[in-house]
């Protein structure tokens, strides 16, 4: 089982982050309902950078899960990367106050899956991993070779 949402923004690091576009920057509260109360938590997003802070200030984005049914296990997905944040939106699951367009950044910011990688880290490691055969290519699991012995 992953972090829950408090734990893992408790944790994050203020380092860069390379797969934050690098123009991006806005401020987003997450309001976290549980047994009664509301957790606010205020992430400020500039140069590639996350800053997290416990705070009830107006953001350019304000994101809450305000169902009983819901609460702090919307956020707990999104953490975990079972919920994409515009999922949740459409499903009203969550809703959200002010430009839209930084609730995106949540899939970015949360760190998805556990063992999850990204997909072209997937295919450059195919790539780096698939070798010819000596005289031919292997294609459908079978040789293939040319007149020349090289590649068709």
């Amino acid at each position: 089982m992953g972090a829950t949402a408090e734990q893992y923004l408790r944790q994050l690091d203020t380092g860069r982050r390379p797969d934050l576009p690098e123009t991006t920057a806005g401020t987003l509260r997450l309001d976290v309902r549980d047994d009664g109360s509301t957790d606010h938590w205020y992430l400020t997003i500039a140069d590639q950078h996350v800053q997290v802070t416990r705070s009830a200030e107006d953001a350019e984005l304000v994101v809450r899960a305000d169902r009983a049914v819901f609460d702090r296990a919307v956020f707990d997905r999104m953490v975990r990367g079972e919920l994409h944040p515009g999922a949740g939106l459409l499903r009203n699951e969550v809703t959200v106050h002010g430009n839209v367009q930084l609730l995106m950044l949540l899939r970015r910011i949360f760190s998805g899956p556990d063992g999850a990688r990204h997909p072209r880290e997937l295919g450059r490691a195919a790539l780096a991993g698939r070798t010819a055969p000596a005289g031919g290519a292997v294609s459908a699991g079978r040789a293939v070779t040319t007149a020349r012995g090289g590649r068709p």
